[in-house]
């Protein structure tokens, strides 16, 4: 295998990750099967609550993530994507735990962003309580000029969370209303695009209308990220 071979660390959640393949498989400009992009995926749904572990009421997740990475990189990977938010909340652990590099979900939606002329401004930002309390895209776009807001605690407790559970229960149509309206919510208060940030709420929002603002959907943001990585002449030529 090449050093272009993609490790993709999954199953947080599974349906998740099968998305991610799908839409990098999708995503790819490809003539016949040797034009795609060469991949493994590590999908583990035994890794401990992502968003129960930001809170203390969960064991540590980065010992199982660490697990993942070493068999994605005994596989001959060049490199890591991870199509889960929250995760991404203990990327600094595992960055030292490996040699490989491991692309970022929040810069994958920044470029999002920008490919879509969303400048500095007003964004909204859906996610995990995890990922909100870890500031991750908070943080991480306000570096790029964007101010964000989110869902209060209110929308968090009544549309969100239970919003992004059905969606790992795979009662994915049932979704669509909640995760629908924390959006229109944030639209409402002033954001000019709503970050999708995390895997399951895209898959929930695609179920029904399409909502009548620009959305990021960080599930399609990292797999054109991982294909810059995998096939930068492609990417290059494209732009």
């Amino acid at each position: 295998m090449t050093d272009r071979v993609l490790g993709v660390l999954g199953g947080m959640g599974p349906l998740a990750s099968a998305e991610f393949m799908r839409q990098l498989t999708l995503l790819t400009p490809a003539e016949r099967d040797q034009d795609h992009v060469p991949a493994i995926l590590w999908s583990d749904p035994r890794v401990p609550d992502r968003t129960a572990a930001r809170q203390g009421s969960g064991p540590d997740p980065l010992p199982a993530l660490v697990r993942g990475i070493r068999g994605l990189e005994a596989a001959g990977c060049g490199a890591i994507a991870i199509p889960c938010n929250t995760a991404h909340g203990w990327i600094d652990g595992m960055r030292a735990a490996t040699r490989l590099p491991i692309l970022h979900i929040v810069e994958a939606a920044a470029e999002a962003l920008r490919g879509q002329g969303i400048g500095p401004g007003p964004v909204g930002v859906m996610g995990t309580a995890g990922t909100l309390a870890m500031g991750l895209y908070q943080d991480g776009l306000r570096d790029g000029g964007w101010e964000v807001s989110v869902p209060t605690g209110e929308e968090m407790a009544r549309l969100v969370t239970p919003g992004i559970a059905l969606v790992k229960a795979n009662r994915v149509a049932e979704s669509h209303g909640p995760l629908a309206e924390a959006a229109r919510a944030l639209a409402a208060r002033g954001a000019r695009a709503v970050v999708l940030g995390c895997t399951e709420i895209p898959l929930g929002v695609a179920a029904g209308p399409a909502l009548p603002f620009p959305v990021v959907d960080t599930i399609e943001a990292l797999a054109r990220a991982a294909i810059r990585w995998a096939k930068p002449e492609a990417a290059r030529a494209a732009a």
